[in-house]
């Protein structure tokens, strides 16, 4: 199965770039030992269009235009659960198990997703109820998937 993050908009170099980086490494290497043939990022450049209504379309049908077919989407959303680690390597398992053939977690822009995308979400996951900066976002997410396929292996990473 193939793991996908798509994310609105370019990291910078720096911290948040290089931790990124090292957890894509880890999620790739361990993924491999549990089912995950492919993990990649896909950052979609950011709308420039003036009115925040448009931004969000332009954005989700370029978000839309890289989701493989057949793929389950996970959309990172303020009013998504709260779930715990084990939940989300729960989700993995089960698509996997089923022959899934890809798992597709979205990071939408500042302004959000259009309901056009949205409406294709089968979850939605927040980390909390604070707002999060996307680049944070981006690294909890890579860490949640990281600790998801350290779960699924039995590795001591995880400590429930």
């Amino acid at each position: 199965m193939r793991v996908l993050v798509l994310a609105i908009g370019r990291l910078k170099k720096g911290a948040e770039a290089e931790m990124c980086e090292r957890y894509r490494k880890r999620v790739a290497q361990a993924g491999r030992n549990v089912g995950l043939r492919e993990f990649e990022i896909i950052e979609i450049k950011e709308s420039r269009a003036p009115e925040p209504e448009k931004r969000k379309l332009e954005e989700s049908i370029a978000i839309a235009n890289v989701i493989p077919d057949g793929a389950l989407i996970i959309l990172l959303d303020e009013t998504g659960d709260s779930l715990p680690s084990t939940s989300i390597a729960d989700t993995i398992k089960a698509e996997r198990d089923v022959g899934r053939p890809a798992l597709v977690f979205v990071i939408g822009g500042p302004d959000g997703l259009a309901q056009s995308l949205r409406s294709k979400a089968s979850k939605k996951l927040a980390f909390g109820a604070a707002t999060w900066p996307h680049q944070l976002v981006r690294i909890m997410l890579l860490e949640q998937i990281y600790r998801a396929v350290t779960i699924l292996s039995g590795h001591p990473y995880h400590r429930a």
